[in-house]
């Protein structure tokens, strides 16, 4: 940062008197957090931790981005919200809480999905970027313009009961994601804490070691994890240090970069629900590869489709539709056999995704009957039966 340093109040040096007791940190390191400008993707579960510790600590700037809004299941570790905040946009949510925390922070909201279109600009506005996101479309999309634009970008991934933390800086000589993970995993082969489920904790836990990741950045002390990534595991309560390498051949940060512009069609894959991918959701003869919720209950109302509902045990405990069949994505293949092929299936999940790879590995074992029902049931729960219980 070349910024000048803020001087800070009577009433600053107050709340940060434990912080200006540490010699690494100090006045001038305090200053230099005053100063500091942060860019949080997503005001989530790794996103609350991160915001809440360093609109405390005295982050001056703190941006927030995020499309999504509030619900119940939200409120198991996204410690942002609260219960009169369900319904409400995360932004709006979040920029209310950070207020009340800290009234000597600029918390700025970004009530907006992060784009190829917008990524640059919004990246060029910060000195670090926090990824919170949750879609591997949106963490490679959030490296490239962290890349691009030469700011570290302080990692952060969680999955049940394991998390990951990693800074990649190539301006300053390190890895970048990329180097670790050149690129995304096929669509639906790795599933999202919507379908894995996640414990509420680890998210704190990840959560601050990126919120301390990023103020060290800023205030300049310690040694970040450039360079290195820290995985986390819950259930035995055990961290480990990986070396990670910076790749030559790397294709954002690399000797001969093959990505220098944020091409939209680079991150489309996964950034799109379900059916809004342009061929995907044509027409396969008689059944479209997708209907909504409304035309499901149509036609399953009609007694000539049958809903599969592909989501787990302990899914379908929470909240079914009467009547539908339920087989686990992961046990369709072995139980083919006992779907009928002379019914139309309607497939079914939690938001749309799993049961749209289902529809499409059915119709590649020759089921032409098959159409993804898009926002699955937590669709149907919004338009059709609100009793059916949301998670």
């Amino acid at each position: 940062m070349s910024r000048p340093l803020p001087a800070l109040s009577p009433a600053e040096l107050a709340r940060y008197s434990r912080h200006l007791m540490l010699d690494q940190i100090g006045m001038a390191g305090q200053q230099r957090l005053a100063g500091g400008r942060v860019l949080i993707i997503g005001a989530g579960g790794l996103g609350s931790p991160v915001a809440l510790y360093l609109a405390a600590g005295g982050v001056g700037t703190i941006g927030i981005a995020d499309f999504d809004r509030v619900e119940e299941h939200n409120l198991q570790r996204q410690l942002l919200h609260d219960s009169d905040a369900v319904g409400q946009p995360k932004v709006a949510s979040a920029l209310r809480r950070l207020r009340l925390v800290n009234p000597h922070v600029h918390a700025v909201g970004h009530e907006a999905a992060v784009t190829a279109g917008n990524a640059a600009e919004l990246v060029a506005q910060y000195d670090v970027v926090v990824d919170g996101s949750d879609t591997f479309a949106t963490r490679y999309l959030v490296n490239d313009a962290a890349v691009l634009a030469k700011k570290p970008l302080v990692h952060g991934s969680i999955f049940r009961f394991e998390g990951q933390v990693a800074v990649f800086d190539p301006a300053r000589g390190g890895p970048c994601y990329r180097c670790l993970f050149p690129e995304p995993p096929p669509a639906g082969s790795v599933p999202n804490c919507g379908e894995a489920g996640v414990l509420g904790a680890l998210c704190g836990v990840i959560g601050s070691l990126q919120a301390l990741e990023a103020m060290k950045l800023i205030a300049g002390f310690g040694e970040p994890l450039v360079g290195r990534l820290l995985a986390y595991d819950a259930l035995n309560q055990t961290f480990r240090t990986l070396r990670v390498n910076r790749d030559p051949d790397c294709a954002v940060c690399g000797r001969n970069p093959t990505i220098t512009a944020l091409d939209p069609a680079r991150y489309a894959e996964g950034c799109q629900p379900a059916g809004e991918t342009g061929d995907a959701a044509a027409p396969a003869g008689d059944f479209p590869l997708e209907v909504d919720v409304g035309e499901a209950q149509r036609l399953w109302q009609s007694g000539g489709a049958l809903i599969l509902d592909v989501r787990e045990p302990y899914e379908t405990s929470i909240c079914q539709i009467a009547g539908s069949e339920l087989i686990p994505m992961r046990q369709i293949p072995a139980r083919l056999a006992e779907l009928p092929r002379n019914r139309h299936l309607l497939v079914l999940c939690h938001v749309g995704t799993r049961s749209w790879h289902v529809s499409e590995y059915l119709r590649a074992q020759g089921f032409t009957a098959v159409s993804n029902i898009a926002g699955g049931i937590s669709a149907w729960s919004d338009r059709i039966d609100p009793t059916l219980p949301r998670y």
